[in-house]
């Protein structure tokens, strides 16, 4: 008879099960959510330049969160200077660099693949390879007998959690990755309606338990949160959605660190996924309904833009009409209610429209601008009625 696996002693939440009919209500719901909201977001119309704008700030974002919550102090700033040339740092810090060019370097590859049709699979040469990417330059870096993209020999612990055997490791990702890339879930990815809801749930998984299992002396995390960020991608999640759970796992990074804790305990109750799955998938959604947000303001400028050009087509044009036009489109681009003393200087053309006019010609230009619907008065100031371009909703009671 065969010896038994040493992991079924020491790990036994290693179930390659994802227990999920005992799924909470909430979990469920949460998941139509987000699937949903992928939807939309992958629909939504934003001419190119904001669609290249908001790829590039989800990029940065994620990979300053993934390398954040392993110790990196560079910000998004330092990364946007990174991507334009422009960053430099003490010789000391280089190593932070690279770290944030690793994960940008996986991203783009994960892209490029996708891209080019030739979709990634969860293999064990994949998650090896980019293990090994993740520490590319980093050797100096890193821990005595530490080979990137290497199970390595020794036993690897973080903080309280000890990794599984290491006879066992290659083993149990070959294990992994057959149940991920496996049809053993209730939503399946061969259904149109339900691709990107199976995606969800297997990046959420495949990250739980690479963590559970962690393999390699280093880079674990960014290991998991990058086959995450590749199986939401490859699903048609959009890029700025697929980077979400990263942002969550660093912005609540000790719960991040308690629900991975939570999740190996004998306690009954406790040796399971479930926790972490509703602890994911409430922070993706939060992040979704924020990406939504900030989709519908841009949507509701342009809106905006276009609603006013029109309108003033009805009038003649003059020096006032352009005045006027020009103080109804900066409005509407801030959003913000804007004192009168301050409107002049909101932008250099304003500056120039009114350089040598009058308060009074400002007082008569607002008053007509209010008069014909474009601004509102209120008690600090006047704003833009954007409002206007919300054909369908209700005032709120």
């Amino acid at each position: 008879m065969s010896r038994q696996r040493e992991y079924l002693r020491t790990h036994p939440w290693l179930s390659f099960r994802h227990d999920l009919e005992r799924a909470d209500p909430l979990c469920w719901s949460l998941l139509g959510e987000a699937t949903a909201r992928c939807d939309q977001i992958a629909q939504a119309v934003l001419p190119p330049v904001y669609a290249k704008r908001l790829h590039q700030i989800s990029m940065i974002k994620g990979a300053q969160a993934t390398t954040a919550i392993e110790g990196n102090t560079l910000s998004k700033e330092q990364i946007q200077s990174y991507l334009e040339g422009t960053l430099v740092l003490p010789k000391s810090q280089e190593y932070l660099k690279q770290e944030v060019s690793n994960v940008l370097a996986a991203f783009d590859n994960i892209f490029e693949d996708i891209m080019g049709g030739k979709l990634p699979m969860v293999t064990k040469e994949w998650i090896c390879k980019a293990n090994q990417q993740l520490l590319t330059g980093l050797e100096a870096h890193l821990d005595e007998g530490v080979v990137p993209g290497e199970i390595s020999r020794h036993s690897v612990a973080v903080f309280r959690y000890r990794g599984a055997p290491r006879q066992d490791c290659a083993f149990l990702l070959d294990r992994l990755c057959e149940w991920i890339e496996g049809e053993d879930w209730p939503v399946r990815r061969d259904q149109q309606g339900d691709r990107i809801s199976s995606a969800i749930l297997r990046a959420i998984y495949a990250h739980l338990y690479l963590a559970w299992i962690h393999p390699f002396g280093d880079g674990n995390g960014r290991t998991a949160r990058l086959m995450e960020f590749m199986i939401l991608a490859r699903a048609g999640v959009p890029s700025p959605c697929a980077h979400l759970l990263s942002n969550h796992y660093n912005l609540t990074r000790t719960e991040y660190y308690r629900q991975l804790d939570r999740s190996t305990r004998t306690n009954p109750g406790r040796e399971d996924p479930i926790g972490f799955l509703l602890y994911s998938l409430e922070g993706f959604v939060d992040g979704l309904r924020e990406q939504n947000q900030s989709i519908d303001q841009i949507q509701l400028k342009l809106a905006w833009e276009h609603f006013v050009y029109n309108e003033f087509r009805r009038y003649a044009p003059s020096s006032a009409m352009r005045r006027r036009r020009e103080a109804a489109l900066i409005f509407g681009q801030t959003g913000n209610v804007i004192p009168k003393k301050d409107i002049r200087d909101l932008s250099p053309s304003l500056i120039r429209l009114y350089v040598t006019k009058t308060t009074k010609t400002l007082t008569r230009d607002l008053k007509w601008l209010v008069e014909k619907d474009f601004l509102e008065i209120t008690e600090d100031g006047y704003r833009a009625k954007v409002g206007r371009m919300h054909a369908f909703k209700f005032p709120q009671a």
